[in-house]
């Protein structure tokens, strides 16, 4: 997948190492923002630290795994989307979003997240894919409901940060489902 267009003005991408400046600012920008929901943005300081974080899902990538890519506005990065898990021998995979608060509202991460469920179904055969939110996450878990996604329970305490323990929902499609109800997008 090279490129995906989200509409007038915005696209989905790899995230590659090359682009590390990009995210470095990118994360300094939109920390604050960012930081409640995702414990990446605490070791993403610098270039150095970006490419290194990049250059982990590259590998991984290249290894058939987790995969990175980023969104797009108006030719800034304002958000990105992951294979946070992603097994194709299992059949299963795990996506996961940010965007800056600017760019919320426009369909981003819903468009860049039908554009992945269907390129995970319809080109590489996976049987389920699952987007892991915070119960206070209600714009994450709206986007799972647009999705056609089914919440199918609430991991307690599930991890640790900032010192507290927190919950995720789970919430999942099958490729099944997906293949009934939903127009290819796919991203190549």
């Amino acid at each position: 997948m090279l490129s995906h267009p989200l509409g007038p003005e915005a696209r989905l991408g790899p995230l590659e190492p090359w682009q590390a400046e990009e995210l470095a600012a990118y994360t300094d920008r939109a920390r604050d923002h960012l930081a409640p929901w995702l414990p990446w943005t605490r070791s993403v300081t610098d270039a150095d630290s970006a490419r290194r974080f990049l250059r982990r899902f590259a590998e991984s990538q290249a290894a058939d795994g987790p995969r990175l890519y980023g969104i797009w506005l108006s030719g800034e990065l304002v958000g990105g989307m992951m294979y946070r898990l992603f097994d194709a021998r299992q059949g299963s995979c795990e996506l996961g979003a940010w965007l800056s608060p600017g760019a919320e509202g426009r369909g981003l991460v819903t468009g860049a997240a039908t554009a992945m469920i269907d390129w995970a179904v319809r080109t590489r055969g996976l049987a389920r894919v699952e987007w892991l939110v915070s119960p206070d996450n209600v714009r994450s878990i709206a986007v799972a409901r647009r999705l056609g996604m089914t919440h199918e329970g609430t991991l307690r305490s599930v991890f640790e940060m900032d010192g507290k323990r927190h919950d995720l929902e789970v919430w999942a499609v099958l490729g099944e489902e997906w293949r009934q109800r939903a127009a290819p997008h796919s991203i190549g």
